[in-house]
């Protein structure tokens, strides 16, 4: 978190700014209204930071000895059964437009058999009256439901009561804790503590009754971090990598002086690409799920990610932009496009199904 107390009044206001006296709920609703917003409106990419998905190519198989109708995308995690190995990454909640996109999104997932991810429901826990805006069961019944709590919270008060109530709420098969150090130091109004932090992980895996999922927001894990978590013991880990959405940029879009504007716009190609950062997770935690987001553009981009180790490939942008322009049908449509490309490039790669995906070796463009 950047320090307001220092800003001058020659500071300008780029964006919107909650009052020092604002109520707590009404900074997260701000918030969620601002970040969806800013994600429809602005242009938040990498500049010049890549998914690194790019230097990495298929093998054509000229003689695949399938039959394309034949080819399987299904596949088991966490416990379910999807039809397609995509993942509606974490977003919104908290407000009645998220509310809205929400069921959109959820409806669209259960008609295509995808995962779900919710957005940080802190909002729903500090104030019951926006629990609505994040349940979404009774549209979606069949789908993997993933509640999300920001993991830096159990330094702020929350603990397994807080994750219980956000896995009730939604009646949800897993939840994420989502890791957002740099979102939180760019933040104006960030929390900014992740010290003693991976014990509280520790002790909510041992202690939750549903899998915990690590997940990164843009800026990918190394290494170290996959090792860490998963002694922990989480169930999964999404690298969330770097070459999509850039948090920091969303950010400075909302910054509220010159100064908070310039530290976050600082950061516009920081991280870790997603292909390095799953490459770093796939070594260090190798019998552990993985979930491959940020900057994943098609189904060629899905089935990259699977054959170096995914079992799960989430988008977030392209879905909210899809649920906003043409609701549910926009999304399951959405979801069968990229399915169907993950299909032809299964079938071109000679893969039957993603079990034969992931042993399917890529070459390097370099």
């Amino acid at each position: 978190m950047i320090d307001a107390s220092t800003a001058t009044d020659g500071d300008e206001q780029p964006g919107n700014h909650p009052a020092a006296s604002e109520p707590m709920t009404d900074i997260h609703e701000r918030r969620k209204a601002d970040h969806i917003r800013i994600n429809l409106e602005e242009d938040v990419t990498f500049k010049r930071l890549t998914t690194g998905l790019e230097a990495y190519g298929f093998m054509h198989c000229a003689l695949p000895e399938l039959d394309l109708s034949a080819v399987d995308t299904h596949v088991h995690v966490l416990g379910k059964r999807l039809r397609t190995p995509l993942l509606i990454s974490s977003m919104t909640g908290g407000t009645a437009r998220a509310q809205a996109i929400n069921r959109e999104l959820a409806a669209g997932a259960q008609a295509a058999g995808m995962a779900m991810g919710l957005g940080s429901m802190r909002a729903a826990i500090e104030d019951s009256a926006l629990e609505a805006t994040y349940q979404v069961r009774d549209v979606a019944p069949d789908i993997l439901l993933l509640a999300n709590l920001g993991a830096v919270q159990l330094n702020y008060g929350y603990g397994l009561d807080q994750c219980r109530r956000a896995v009730d709420m939604i009646e949800a098969d897993a939840l994420i804790l989502h890791f957002n150090a740099l979102q939180e130091a760019v933040q104006p109004e960030g929390d900014g503590n992740f010290a003693g932090l991976l014990g509280k992980v520790e002790a909510i895996c041992r202690a939750l009754p549903v899998p915990v999922v690590a997940k990164e927001v843009g800026w990918g894990f190394s290494a170290a971090d996959a090792r860490r978590l998963a002694a922990a013991g989480v169930a999964a880990i999404d690298v969330a990598g770097a070459g999509g959405t850039s948090w920091s940029q969303v950010e400075m879009h909302r910054a509220p002086t010159a100064r908070h504007a310039r530290v976050a716009g600082a950061f516009i190609d920081w991280g870790i690409p997603t292909a390095v950062s799953l490459g770093y997770c796939r070594e260090a935690a190798p019998g552990l799920p993985l979930f491959a987001s940020g900057g994943i553009k098609d189904g060629i981009d899905v089935a990259k990610c699977i054959a170096l180790g995914a079992s799960l490939v989430g988008l977030a942008g392209e879905f909210l932009r899809a649920a906003d322009r043409d609701g549910a049908a926009g999304v399951a449509e959405l979801a069968a496009t990229i399915t169907d490309e993950l299909r032809v490039a299964m079938f071109c790669a000679g893969a039957a199904d993603l079990p034969a995906l992931g042993h399917t070796p890529l070459y390097t463009r370099f």
